[in-house]
């Protein structure tokens, strides 16, 4: 299977947020998302960067609790490894797993079209499980 049919099923919004945004205000909105990352992108198309929530964890640690005046720019993680939409899910599950990354941006002719998450293919993954595991059951049945 191909990373777009994840994308069919979950959907491709992504927010995008701009470099120049304060960290604390990006992680206000990631909490109140309830997202782990955010694509970092001046237009919304083009992908400059993707800040995590490690990178914020991080920075509070560093700071003594506070984020303090640091932007998005400043945390954000730059070069990014990506994916395409033609790219099958198990290579990109190796990729993320190598990687220890847990946000894939998705790009499909240098526009962002979508985010990938380890909850994404973890989904994906037990949907292939449960429609193997019924099929089996029916092909069962009918030989009985």
């Amino acid at each position: 299977m191909e990373v777009r049919s994840i994308l069919a099923s979950k959907g491709s919004e992504v927010v995008t947020l701009a470099g120049t945004m304060p960290a604390a205000a990006a992680a206000q909105i990631m909490n109140s998302r309830g997202i782990g990352a955010i694509v970092v992108s001046s237009d919304g198309v083009t992908l400059q960067g993707l800040l995590r929530e490690s990178e914020i964890v991080g920075a509070v640690a560093k700071g003594g609790g506070s984020i303090g005046s640091a932007t998005v720019a400043d945390l954000m993680v730059t070069p990014v490894p990506t994916c395409e939409p033609g790219d099958h899910v198990k290579t990109v599950a190796e990729l993320m797993t190598r990687s220890r990354i847990r946000h894939l941006p998705v790009i499909d002719g240098g526009r962002i079209c979508g985010l990938l998450s380890v909850g994404d293919l973890l989904k994906h993954r037990l949907d292939e499980v449960e429609l193997e595991s019924r099929v089996l059951r029916d092909a069962y049945r009918a030989r009985g």
